[in-house]
């Protein structure tokens, strides 16, 4: 079979660039190991909602539509929002058709498949991030008796042995499972390392309309001091709900959910906690107030502080004077350990030499180091918002742009040459 461009991945990020590439009339097709927004589907647990207000989901061609524009989507209103966005811009997705591999070809790229193979001039990998918990070496050395989770595999507190739980990793993942946990009735602990604290709601407005009004999510990759580093940040400390209320490590203290360190290793079945809980929470407060003092600046240049409710700031993130440095893990106390410390995409099947040391794909933005290959859906990968609905569909306007410049430059060197364009 025979097509221009193959987009591997039918989430948002996938859809977008098939509108993008529709409308410069590119030939194409995406291809999907199950089902439109696949990983919405299975690999997520079952109360969660987007960390983002609807409005902000704006895609190409297509937005929210609905009578609650500040409210968050559920799973399920997440899938049918992607789904109606395949639909409505008439995406020509082939779903249950697993990539096995991509390879360079003579004149471009052949995609094998289970359901055949695809020649191609171009490709996007549009895969995402979070394709592989990434799961520490120490979850090896646990007890016997504990259970293990990840994030994917956790859908509700029911799963779950009786008994305390350890969530390991603060971010909005880990922040929220252990919130939940808690609220099952089971004792709690969470295992704080790097984390980014945000309130949910400031000065009257959620904090992501703040973000976008003052242009901070569309700070662009070639803007930051240290793109590396801005792409391996944790994500912010959110979570979405009908009451919009702030989930930070305060919250969760006030609730009863137990503070310790980050988990630094298990010997002879007790687990090792680093003394930085109390670093890491000044950090993530001093990196919270720039960033509201940042908010403050803009809303005053702007106009707006009439219109919003005062400045203010919150109270600092509370710490035991001498958190617990160890924790038996064979007491018996601890049941389950839930490993919400992040992910990694899966690029198994890419067999293109475009990897770093690291096994990260070398791209300039989303433009990746093998001509004619494109990469989408993953952290700040052009704009600060790249990793979000609303950021996947400017990311592939720009990157379409550049496809098909590419294209063009294709159809106007002879053949041999082809292999020696660059980007």
């Amino acid at each position: 079979m025979r097509t221009t461009t193959v987009v591997i991945g039918a989430g948002h990020a996938g859809l977008a660039m098939s509108w993008c590439l529709a409308k410069r009339s590119i030939d194409h097709v995406v291809l999907e190991r199950g089902e439109v927004a696949n990983s919405w589907r299975t690999e997520r647990w079952d109360s969660l909602r987007l960390l983002t207000p609807n409005w902000q989901s704006r895609l190409p061609g297509y937005g929210y539509q609905g009578a609650d524009p500040d409210g968050f989507r559920t799973m399920l209103e997440t899938i049918d929002f992607i789904e109606r966005y395949a639909a409505v811009i008439s995406a020509p997705v082939r779903t249950h058709t697993t990539v096995t591999s991509v390879r360079r070809s003579d004149d471009g790229y052949e995609v094998a498949t289970n359901q055949g193979r695809w020649h191609c001039d171009t490709v996007v990998l549009a895969t995402g991030a979070c394709n592989i918990p990434q799961v520490p070496a120490v979850s090896e050395a646990l007890p016997t008796g504990i259970s293990s989770l990840t994030p994917t595999q956790y859908r509700n507190p029911g799963q779950l042995a009786n008994g305390g739980v350890l969530v390991v990793g603060a971010s909005a993942t880990g922040t929220q499972i252990a919130d939940e946990i808690h609220r099952s009735g089971r004792p709690a602990t969470i295992a704080v390392g790097e984390h980014i604290r945000v309130p949910r709601v400031y000065r009257g407005k959620d904090i992501q309309w703040w973000m976008d009004a003052a242009g901070v999510l569309n700070e662009r990759y070639d803007e930051v001091d240290d793109i590396v580093r801005a792409r391996n940040v944790p994500s912010l400390q959110l979570a979405g709900s009908p009451e919009r209320r702030t989930l930070d490590l305060n919250s969760l203290t006030r609730a009863g959910v137990k503070l310790i360190g980050r988990l630094a290793g298990v010997v002879n079945g007790k687990a090792q906690f680093s003394g930085s809980l109390r670093n890491h929470c000044a950090m993530a407060d001093l990196k919270m107030n720039r960033l509201l003092a940042s908010i403050d600046e803009w809303a005053t240049a702007n106009g707006l502080d009439g219109q919003v409710d005062p400045s203010h700031r919150f109270e600092p993130t509370e710490v035991e004077a001498s958190p617990p440095l160890g924790l038996d893990l064979a007491r018996g106390d601890i049941k389950t350990i839930v490993w919400a410390t992040g992910f990694r995409p899966d690029y198994s099947w890419l067999d293109v030499p475009v990897f770093d040391r690291k096994g990260r794909v070398r791209h300039d933005g989303g433009i990746v180091e093998a001509p004619g290959m494109y990469l989408l859906g993953i952290p700040f990968l052009r704009r600060r918002k790249s990793s979000l609905i609303d950021g996947a569909g400017d990311d592939a306007r720009d990157l379409s742009v550049h496809l098909a410049s590419y294209l063009s430059g294709r159809a106007s060197v002879p053949h041999p040459e082809r292999e020696v364009l660059s980007r």
